[in-house]
C-alpha cells in the first residue's frame, strides 16, 4: 500500500527521478529560468527553496554540495543567489503556465527564480506614495480654482445687474 509516501513517481524509477531533479534543478540555478512540465515544476519546487535555504547557512553548505554536484551549479548558488536573496525567507520560484505542448498536450509552464523582487516592491510603494501626493496636490488645487471660478462669477451677475 501506498500510505504517506511523499513526491511524485513521474513514471521513473529512483535513480532516473534523482538525476532528472538534479539536473532540473541544476538547469535553473545556472540559468534562472527553466520551460519544463507543470509536474515536473512542481515537483522540483520544494527541492529548490530547501536547497536555497540551506545555501544561506554557513553550517548546511555540505549539504547542498552533495546534492549539486557540479562546481559551477554550487559557485553560483553560494556566491551569486544567495547574497541576492538573503531578504527572502521562502518562495523563491515562480511558475508561470505556458500553454499546452503540441505533441502531447502536457502543460507546460516556466519556472523562474524571484531575484531582487523585493527592491521592485519597494519601487512600486514608492511610485504608488508619489501617485497619492499628486493625487493630494490635484485635490488642494481644485478647490481654489473653483473659488476663482465663483469669484469670476460673482463679478459677472454684478456686472449684469448694474447694466440692468
Amino acid at each position: 500500500m501506498r500510505h504517506s509516501i511523499y513526491g511524485k513517481k513521474l513514471s521513473r524509477d529512483t535513480n532516473q527521478r534523482t538525476a532528472l531533479f538534479k539536473a532540473l534543478v541544476s538547469s535553473l540555478i545556472l540559468s534562472e529560468k527553466i520551460q519544463t512540465t507543470q509536474a515536473k515544476a512542481a515537483a522540483i519546487k520544494g527541492l529548490v527553496d530547501r536547497l536555497i535555504t540551506q545555501a544561506k547557512s554557513p553550517t548546511t553548505k555540505r549539504l547542498v554540495a552533495q546534492f549539486l554536484t557540479r562546481k559551477e551549479v554550487y559557485e553560483k548558488l553560494i556566491n551569486d543567489l544567495t547574497p541576492r536573496m538573503k531578504d527572502r525567507n521562502s518562495g523563491y520560484t515562480s511558475v508561470v503556465k505556458l500553454g499546452y505542448r503540441q505533441g502531447d498536450g502536457a502543460l507546460m509552464v516556466q519556472m523562474s527564480l524571484l531575484l531582487g523582487s523585493s527592491d521592485k516592491g519597494q519601487e512600486t510603494s514608492k511610485s504608488k506614495q508619489d501617485t497619492k501626493t499628486e493625487k493630494l496636490e490635484a485635490a488642494q488645487e481644485l478647490p481654489k480654482q473653483k473659488e476663482v471660478k465663483t469669484q469670476k462669477a460673482k463679478v459677472k451677475s454684478a456686472s449684469k445687474k448694474a447694466k440692468v
